[in-house]
């Protein structure tokens, strides 16, 4: 390997999620999730938008196929939308939704395009949520039923599967920020959640392993680099809770750690564990930790965080240093430290960035070509970082860019634009952006050039 190639094998491919790009929210009965109702409620989205249309890709999927391959991806990361499958979470299976997902299945094979296959990207049906969402234990035993309905379904040709998609945002952004669907603030809740989300990857990666022999399993894990605004010890400790939030209260459980005994004591003193650990039942910890064949690295920017008036506490820090679309400072350092850190700190077998990409708004210019050179710019460097960690020992397998398609950007609505690919909303129209083609390029190679 010389210093702008990867390894042989290293797998280059591009990601997206059911909600954000497949619209058709009431086609061929699926049932409504927790991001149709919240995106419908007044003031939750910008410009109150929906995933109501989309990129509709549910009818163009064969079209953004073909971009897949145009690309020349080896692999295509997507999400099931769990309501296609079961409208009302559990129950009655809607063939419609499954056939849908074959025949994508299907045709990303006869392309040679490898799928891995997302099972929870946020759109949790309404009707769990109304009996109780993912603080009810409950839900954790319908996503189990629910994976096994997918993997019996789709489980002898898909053979690389991911749980869940950033617990963090299912638990913490959505049910203690609440700036997510379903929008509640309740930390006690948001701590329950966390643990059924993880339970729920536990039980669900046995029946994949089950209906789906020789499948590889992990889950997906957003980070951010939590960095010490000085050299103060207050900043070090609030740094280190920062970390423990947002890092460490999901990496150790999944590791086999358990959750982190200084979160534990801080939020049990904060009131937001009033019965401390007690929607841990026997063995939970155990079928969480469960040995897992590789683990998804979702990685954008890093906090700057310095102590607050609480011991422990941390307020973050605004850096005037160059920032996204989405004001995130650009950082491809932290992606360095961080697969280092996790080498080094955890017993991984394997490594995907399943996600890592940037926000930028630039659209088509008067010849149609999309310049986006600071996208490019953005994907160098950190494509650069994951070179240098992969030579460091670091055993990172492959490479997700995020995303194919501008897409419905959660609570932003449409007002962010993440993809390689511009998309005009009004007509559908879809332009390949010149990172597209960069892109392109290093996949051919294998590697970043000269």
């Amino acid at each position: 390997m010389t210093r702008t190639t990867f390894p042989a094998g290293f797998v280059w491919g591009a990601a997206t999620s059911a909600y954000q790009i497949e619209g058709a929210a009431r086609a061929d009965g699926r049932g409504e999730s927790i991001w149709d109702r919240f995106s419908h409620t007044p003031g939750k989205t910008q410009g109150g938008a929906s995933g109501d249309i989309a990129c509709d890709h549910y009818r163009r999927w064969r079209d953004d196929f073909a971009l897949l391959a145009n690309l020349g991806a080896g692999a295509y990361r997507f999400s099931i939308a769990w309501p296609r499958i079961l409208p009302s979470g559990r129950g009655q299976v809607n063939q419609a939704g499954l056939d849908f997902y074959r025949r994508q299945v299907d045709d990303l094979l006869r392309r040679g395009i490898t799928p891995y296959v997302t099972l929870y990207h946020w759109d949790l049906p309404v009707a769990l949520e109304d009996a109780g969402g993912w603080p009810a234990r409950a839900t954790a035993e319908a996503f189990a039923a629910y994976a096994d309905v997918v993997a019996q379904a789709l489980g002898d040709r898909v053979k690389h599967w991911i749980t869940i998609n950033e617990p963090w945002c299912v638990s913490m952004l959505s049910y203690q920020v609440g700036a997510h669907a379903p929008g509640r603030q309740d930390w006690p809740a948001a701590l329950a959640a966390s643990h059924h989300t993880l339970l729920a990857h536990g039980m669900a990666e046995a029946e994949i392993r089950r209906s789906s022999p020789g499948a590889q399993v992990g889950i997906a894990l957003n980070f951010t680099a939590s960095v010490p605004a000085s050299d103060s010890q207050a900043d070090h400790e609030a740094a280190r809770a920062f970390d423990g939030y947002f890092n460490r209260w999901f990496l150790d459980p999944v590791c086999g750690r358990g959750y982190p005994s200084d979160m534990v004591a801080g939020y049990m003193e904060a009131g937001h564990l009033p019965d401390g650990l007690s929607f841990v039942r026997p063995g939970d910890m155990d079928i969480i930790a469960a040995p897992t064949d590789f683990l998804g690295v979702n990685y954008y920017t890093r906090e700057v965080v310095a102590a607050a008036a609480r011991p422990g506490a941390w307020q973050p820090v605004y850096l005037d240093t160059p920032r996204t679309a989405m004001g995130w400072e650009i950082y491809p350092e932290g992606l360095f430290q961080l697969l280092r850190r996790l080498h080094r700190a955890y017993d991984l077998p394997k490594i995907y960035l399943t996600e890592n990409g940037v926000s930028y708004l630039d659209a088509p210019g008067e010849d149609g070509r999309v310049r986006d050179g600071r996208r490019i710019d953005y994907l160098r460097e950190h494509l650069d970082a994951c070179l240098r960690a992969i030579a460091a020992g670091v055993p990172l397998a492959g490479y997700f860019q995020w995303s194919l398609l501008d897409n419905f950007e959660w609570g932003h609505g449409y007002a962010q634009r993440f993809g390689a690919v511009y998309v005009d909303y009004a007509t559908q129209r879809r332009t390949p952006k010149d990172s597209f083609f960069w892109y392109r390029d290093v996949i051919a190679r294998n590697g970043l050039g000269g």
